[in-house]
């Protein structure tokens, strides 16, 4: 039987000494708020008053120490930013309790508290070696591409032979020689795991095998029941707190753009959604007004249909703006697969196996794949950037959107992908 891939950023079990570690960095926390708030004797000692605050930074620090556990399981994760995303999101959560119960509290202490949280883990994180994988590798198929990726000790098995390894890895679709499906059997009799390598491809790479996901794909996922629901909540609520500083924004990208060039400022497409549905997704228009008089086609790099003031607001996510409207109206969301051409998404699902698949959850302003491949203009990249959405729908999760908003604020600020 195949196992699951245990991932290879994993750490070990919980041990006393972790909860020696975390325990003491709970203490550190809360004397570091008292002291950068010494002026206030309400926090220098605790007292009733304050009970509420120090309850939610010790319940802040323990849910950021589990996320950031949760987190590294996921590939294309490093341990800083794991760290950093987790405890930023628990300690703004506290904040939010905070600020809606309308009890008095200390800003300068929650401060020190989450400098000292966020050091205190990421030390802790360096000072903790992960596991290093010893695996054994039966070559033929996806294997091929395995080694040289990851922290792992490969071992590339050239004959049946016994090597000493946490594992054993087989493409089932190319172990076919009687010799090597005696040699699978003896390792099994010893206990030694089997796994397959395209479970172990997909935790190394963040992305899913289309050739060994063909026919299982479905069987082996499911639509969470709640976190759709919890996602739903959270967009509203993330569109309606950045109004404030991106309606200014949007305003003033309105108006480069009517002085950049003659046509609408906003540009309205027909794209696909979740379950196949067109729907129509508005955006600032950065080409000028005749740029599709010839039809749909991909943008490419330096496109001389691209206006001035539109390169730029590409560049930046800035054109993607206005598709807060269709967030509101519930037709996408703000991570997700890309929403797609209609056109392109009849041919792409013609041309490219479970293409349609990627239309299970709805479309967003950012995703696993736009954060990682960036802009794809072409059926072979469309193909790649599949493999990221798969995975992307596989691992669906709070931990992976938190992953993805921090790497989509570095993408704007670097401007990767754009075109």
């Amino acid at each position: 039987m195949l196992m699951p891939f245990p991932a290879p950023r994993a750490f070990r079990s919980c041990t006393a000494s972790d909860l020696l570690w975390h325990g003491v960095a709970i203490v550190v926390c809360l004397l570091a708020g008292s002291l950068l708030g010494w002026y206030s004797d309400r926090f220098w000692v605790i007292g009733a008053d304050s009970y509420g605050m120090v309850g939610l930074i010790v319940f802040s620090y323990i849910g950021s120490a589990l996320s950031s556990r949760r987190g590294l399981s996921f590939a294309k994760t490093d341990l800083l930013t794991t760290a950093f995303v987790s405890i930023l999101f628990w300690f703004l959560l506290t904040s939010a309790v905070l600020v809606l119960s309308k009890r008095y509290f200390s800003r300068t202490y929650l401060l020190g508290a989450f400098m000292v949280a966020l050091l205190w883990q990421a030390l802790q994180l360096r000072l903790q070696k992960p596991n290093r994988y010893r695996l054994a590798l039966i070559p033929g198929g996806l294997a091929d591409a395995l080694p040289g990726l990851g922290s792992i000790d490969w071992q590339i098995l050239d004959t049946p032979r016994f090597v000493q390894v946490e594992a054993v890895m087989k493409d089932p679709y190319h172990t076919s020689d009687p010799q090597w499906r005696r040699f699978v059997a003896e390792q099994s009799l010893r206990g030694i795991p089997m796994l397959h390598v395209a479970a172990v491809y997909e935790g190394l790479t963040g992305r899913v095998s289309l050739e060994h996901h063909s026919e299982a794909f479905l069987e082996g996922w499911r639509l969470p029941v709640l976190y759709p629901h919890i996602k739903r909540l959270t967009d509203i609520c993330a569109v309606l707190l950045s109004l404030p500083l991106g309606l200014p924004l949007m305003l003033l990208v309105a108006l480069l753009v009517r002085l950049d060039s003659k046509g609408s400022v906003l540009f309205w497409q027909e794209r696909v959604g979740q379950g196949g549905t067109s729907f129509r997704m508005v955006k600032f228009r950065t080409m000028g007004v005749d740029a599709e008089k010839e039809g749909s086609r991909f943008a490419r790099s330096n496109d001389d249909r691209i206006t001035r003031v539109g390169r730029i607001s590409r560049k930046f996510r800035l054109d993607e703006l206005p598709q807060f409207w269709n967030v509101l109206h519930g037709e996408m969301s703000i991570i997700g697969p890309r929403r797609e051409q209609a056109g392109f998404a009849e041919q792409f699902s013609k041309q490219i196996p479970l293409y349609p698949y990627r239309h299970m959850v709805k479309p967003g302003l950012t995703g696993w794949a736009q954060v990682h491949h960036g802009y794809a203009a072409g059926a072979d990249e469309t193909t790649e950037k599949l493999t990221y959405d798969l995975y992307y729908m596989k691992h669906l999760s709070l931990w992976l959107d938190m992953l993805i908003v921090f790497k989509t604020l570095k993408t704007i600020f670097t401007g990767f992908g754009a075109r």
